[in-house]
C-alpha cells in the first residue's frame, strides 16, 4: 500500500510538470504559427485542464494519506507550484487570442524559447525526486532552471525596453506587456519549483 500511494504522488508531480512542457511547446508553437492561434490556445487550455485534475487528485490524497514519501509541506508546495506554470502559460496564450495580436516579437519568441528550457528541465528534474538520493544530480537540475530563469529575466528587460521605444502603439504596447509578465511569470514558477527540490535535496542528503 505504502509503495502504491508513494507512486501516486510521484507520477502525479511528474504527470503535471510534462503538461507543462507541452504546453510551453504549443506556446512556442503559437508565436510562431500566429495564425492558428485560436486552435492552439484551445489546445493549451485542454491541457490546464489536465493538469488542474492532476492537482486536484494530488491534493485528495495529501488530505487522505498519513505517511507521504516527501514531507506534506513538500508535496503541496510542488503540485501548487507547478500548476502556477500551467495556468500563466495557458493565461499568456489566452491574451495572445483576446488582444487579436496579428504578428510575434523576437522578444516574446525568446522568451517562450526560455520557458521551454526551463520546463524541461523541471520536468526531468521533477520525475528524479523518486531518486531524491541522487541529490547531485537534482542540484545540477535545479541550476539548470535557474539558469533558464535568469536567460528569462534578461530576455524581458530586452523586450520591455523594445517594447517602450517612442512610436510604439501604446495600446499595443500594453497588449504585449501584459503577455510578457505571463510569460515571466511562468518562468518564474518554474524557479520557485526548483528551490523547493532544492530543499528537498538539502533534506534528505
Amino acid at each position: 500500500m505504502g509503495l502504491t500511494k508513494d507512486a501516486l504522488f510521484f507520477d502525479a508531480l511528474a504527470e503535471h510538470a510534462q503538461k507543462s512542457v507541452a504546453a510551453s511547446k504549443l506556446l512556442l508553437e503559437m508565436l510562431e504559427r500566429i495564425d492558428d492561434a485560436p486552435a492552439i490556445a484551445r489546445k493549451i487550455k485542454d491541457i490546464e485542464h489536465e493538469g488542474d485534475r492532476i492537482t486536484h487528485r494530488c491534493l485528495a490524497a495529501l488530505h487522505k494519506t498519513w505517511i507521504t514519501p516527501l514531507d506534506r509541506e513538500e508535496i503541496h508546495a510542488l503540485i501548487t507550484r507547478l500548476d502556477d506554470v500551467l495556468d500563466f502559460i495557458e493565461a499568456a496564450s489566452e491574451r495572445i487570442v483576446l488582444f487579436e495580436i496579428q504578428s510575434a516579437t523576437p522578444e516574446a519568441r525568446r522568451l517562450a524559447e526560455s520557458l521551454v528550457a526551463a520546463c524541461v528541465a523541471m520536468s526531468t528534474a521533477t520525475s528524479s525526486l523518486r531518486d531524491v538520493k541522487d541529490g547531485a544530480r537534482l542540484l545540477e537540475l535545479c541550476v539548470e532552471i535557474n539558469r533558464h530563469e535568469n536567460d528569462a529575466d534578461a530576455h524581458y528587460r530586452v523586450a520591455l525596453a523594445a517594447l517602450f521605444k517612442q512610436g510604439n502603439d501604446p495600446l499595443l504596447v500594453l497588449k504585449w506587456r501584459d503577455i510578457y509578465d505571463q510569460l515571466e511569470n511562468a518562468s518564474d514558477r518554474c524557479e520557485d519549483v526548483a528551490n523547493v527540490i532544492e530543499g528537498v535535496v538539502l533534506e534528505h542528503a
